[in-house]
């Protein structure tokens, strides 16, 4: 039998691709439709343009994102795409009842929501014991920021294998991670944009509790050097990245690139539906616009890997980031989430 799903936020970039992937997936049924007051009570297909949709979907009306949906539906888990701004108490308040798998930044450093890719740390999801200290009968759980997914699907293997002192990273991501209307036409096109508001943060820090270790309870952050500098580059879909890495230890070429082919985690071994065959696929040059939508759209790809000093290597990667950076993180954190019968 499927889950129940609801949708928060749902009119937005992300919650249309949301509705989108849910809508067709083998786990969940979109039982209810959220957005905000403006669009609470007419129909989806008024105010969702981004993708085509069966008409059953086209056809639903669209709730005001509250506590109040679980009075009147039967949900078993929400799929959050609201803004930070306002994610913050509604997603603690159904948590309390139900699981919520969520995109929002808001509760991604909190001290007992785990910070989840399920590859990298899917034993951070004992988080959720503490949660239920609380008194919660559900659960909260994030994924990370798009550029940070990317980035650490390739890290997580190199940290295993060899241990790493200290990470730079430029990013050049796409316009769509700005939402439909996030960057002006005008301001993209035949232009890069050298500053994204809070993302450099975000990739300085999230990395580190994701690869951080379980230590009674808490998260005890990995002792990484990070610097980030991100752009925003006029492509539509899938954010690049030039990395620079110090290793603990000196591999060569050929063993740096093995530990990143042959990188699976527990979802791969789960044979979870969402989980892509291969997390990393390894490419001489990896570009947006052909390699993107590899492991439909779950992979990352990496490549140009070139050792540049004893220890030190440089290398792109490259992810789609509406789907593994966002969407798709979310739906496989919830496959996880029921395959370990937190929902």
């Amino acid at each position: 039998m499927k889950l129940k799903a609801a949708v928060l936020g749902a009119t937005g970039m992300v919650g249309q691709r949301f509705v989108k992937m849910l809508s067709e997936d083998r786990w969940f049924d979109v039982e209810c439709i959220a957005a905000s007051k403006r669009t609470a009570g007419t129909r989806y297909g008024d105010n969702a343009l981004g993708f085509e949709y069966s008409d059953e979907i086209l056809d639903m009306t669209i709730e005001e994102t509250s506590r109040d949906l679980l009075d009147n539906y039967d949900i078993d888990i929400a799929f959050s795409a609201l803004p930070a701004d306002v994610a913050g108490t509604v997603e603690a308040q159904l948590a309390e009842e139900i699981a919520v798998a969520t995109n929002s930044a808001a509760h991604r450093m909190d001290e007992d929501v785990p910070l989840l890719i399920p590859e990298v740390n899917p034993d951070h999801l004992a988080l959720i014991d503490v949660q239920r200290q609380k008194g919660w009968k559900g659960s909260l759980v994030t994924n990370p920021n798009c550029s940070t997914i990317v980035m650490v699907l390739s890290l997580k293997p190199l940290l295993d294998a060899f241990g790493i002192r200290d990470v730079k990273v430029a990013t050049m991501q796409a316009v769509s991670g700005a939402g439909f209307t996030g960057v002006s036409s005008m301001d993209i096109l035949d232009n890069v944009i050298p500053y994204i508001g809070k993302e450099e943060s975000k990739m300085q820090s999230e990395p580190k509790k994701l690869l951080g270790t379980l230590d009674g309870g808490k998260v005890r952050n990995a002792e990484i050097g990070i610097t980030a500098l991100c752009t925003r580059v006029p492509v539509i879909d899938g954010h690049t990245e030039s990395i620079f890495i110090e290793l603990e230890q000196d591999p060569s070429v050929e063993e740096f690139t093995e530990a990143l082919r042959s990188f699976t985690g527990l979802p791969q071994q789960l044979g979870l539906p969402s989980a892509p065959k291969r997390p990393i696929e390894i490419r001489d040059v990896p570009l947006p616009r052909m390699h993107r939508d590899l492991g439909n759209g779950m992979s990352v790809t990496a490549g140009r890997i070139e050792k540049v000093a004893p220890h030190t290597f440089k290398y792109v990667v490259m992810g789609h980031n509406t789907i593994r950076g966002a969407v798709g993180a979310s739906i496989l954190n919830a496959e996880l989430l029921a395959e370990k019968k937190y929902v």
